[in-house]
């Protein structure tokens, strides 16, 4: 998420019940405790204001649906994703979303149909969020951000179908506006000076084409 819709790293968090470790080796008992979740999302200082999605392919991991019972208590929006139906955590959830993929090839495992559908979904979500907070112009990643060539290179491609212009006018816009694309897209289409571009873009709560009006009507 920072690199491709520069968020802040804070804005978007991974959970995991025995935390990082448990990506690489087995963290024994950690995902059927309800109280290690609560104290999870407590540590992250939750708020009204927060989304917590709880994600569990049985839908009856207890990690899992006690996150969802302890962000709903604090008033979070709260979704449950899980691969069967009437599951213990779309229940729990304000949202369920029940993604129902029938038996794995291997009995007992969820690394093929659960997965890769939960992946699926978690993808829509992510980036159907990303278009809502302005992070997209049409269907270009407009704030991606440049950390590596890779990605510098699709800063300037993503200029140059937005604008149009030529490639000495795009280095110059990305020049002026410190490598961010949006505010380089601002300044190519409405003319606008670097400072200015960021002040209407910040006006507009980071929406390009509502800065982009802006700027065509003062």
């Amino acid at each position: 998420m920072p690199p491709t819709f520069n968020t802040d790293p804070s804005e978007v968090v991974g959970l995991i019940a025995g935390g990082p470790t448990a990506m690489v080796e087995a963290v024994e008992g950690a995902e059927d405790s309800r109280e290690l979740a609560a104290a999870d999302l407590d540590a992250l200082a939750l708020t009204p204001d927060d989304t917590v999605v709880g994600i569990s392919a049985s839908g009856r991991t207890p990690y899992a649906v006690g996150a969802v019972e302890h962000a709903r208590a604090a008033g979070a929006l709260t979704i449950g994703l899980s691969c069967n139906a009437d599951s213990a955590l779309a229940a729990a959830a304000e949202h369920g979303l029940e993604v129902v993929v029938g038996p794995e090839l291997l009995t007992g495992s969820t690394r093929l149909k659960a997965g890769t559908a939960q992946k699926l979904v978690l993808n829509m979500i992510s980036t159907i969020t990303m278009i809502r907070l302005g992070k997209t112009y049409g269907n270009l990643m407009v704030d991606v951000r440049a950390s590596n060539e890779k990605l510098r290179a699709r800063s300037r491609r993503i200029v140059a179908l937005a604008t149009g212009a030529q490639d000495a006018e795009i280095e110059a816009a990305l020049a002026a506006t410190d490598g961010e694309v949006k505010n380089a897209i601002l300044v190519l289409l409405s003319g606008a000076d670097g400072p200015t571009s960021a002040a209407l873009l910040d006006e507009a709560q980071g929406h390009l084409r509502a800065a982009l009006q802006a700027a065509r009507t003062t």
